[in-house]
């Protein structure tokens, strides 16, 4: 438990359900901060430590020992919170399902040093933790079959790991990877990826990823457009079976 925020909230007389109504959440997502791990978005953060008279660093010290990129970690945040995330990619594995090697291969020409990118790579996989834990969240990914068929430069070790990777991660019981074929042709999902994600309180948040920083939205109309499409999508993509034999061929194509 957070012992440190449940202090504060004792010596500043707040209940989970006061300071819910103040920050403006569900009780039931206020209550789950005195967890371990649990950490509330960053705009919520700066709100309750100014309720409670603390620093933000004093209530939720990892803040300060996260390795993503200060802008990403709105939705790393809710990645640890959700109960399920669906995730359409086009041209990458999802990072959640990346290797370390793989992951840097995506960051290749960026203006970064080698530090910071592995930095980055590092951080991506440590996101993987989600979805080892006692009790994650169903983790829903569908890509393009041209993922399984690109690498970097001529790097083929690289890839035949990533997708033998990917094939574990497939067999998951919380992890279901459905690929859409090349002879899918035209579909919806070449608009770009996205994820979804589902809150335990029942509210919905995407993630749309872009060359410029990805945008974060809550609001209806733009996640029912995302909803329309993801099953647009989806209803393209092979059978969860027929994708795993998909992605062992592609890895032993690679070897």
């Amino acid at each position: 438990m957070n012992h440190v925020l449940i202090a504060a909230m004792a010596e500043a007389g707040e209940t989970a359900d006061s300071l819910a109504g103040q920050v403006g959440v569900d009780p039931k997502t206020a209550a789950r901060w005195a967890n371990p791990g649990r950490i509330p978005r960053a705009r919520h953060r700066a709100e309750v430590a100014g309720l409670l008279g603390r620093e933000v660093a004093e209530l939720w010290p990892d803040v300060l020992t996260r390795r993503e990129p200060a802008w990403f970690r709105p939705w790393a945040d809710i990645e640890r919170q959700a109960v399920s995330l669906r995730s359409f990619q086009l041209a990458w594995v999802p990072g959640l399902l990346q290797t370390e090697a793989y992951a840097r291969a995506t960051l290749a020409g960026e203006a970064m040093t080698s530090a910071e990118v592995e930095d980055l790579a590092a951080a991506r996989v440590s996101r993987q933790a989600v979805l080892r834990r006692e009790r994650p969240p169903l983790f829903i990914a569908v890509f393009d079959e041209m993922v399984l068929r690109r690498t970097a430069g001529d790097d083929r070790a690289m890839m035949a790991e990533q997708l033998a990777a990917l094939a574990g991660y497939a067999t998951m019981p919380a992890v279901r990877v459905y690929i859409v074929p090349l002879s899918a042709g035209m579909y919806p999902g070449l608009g770009g990826p996205f994820t979804l994600a589902e809150l335990p309180d029942g509210g919905r948040v995407a993630h749309i990823d872009s060359q410029a920083p990805a945008q974060i939205t809550e609001q209806t109309v733009e996640l029912a457009t995302l909803e329309r499409r993801w099953e647009c999508v989806r209803g393209e993509a092979l059978s969860r079976t027929q994708s795993l034999d998909l992605i062992r061929e592609a890895a032993t194509s690679w070897t």
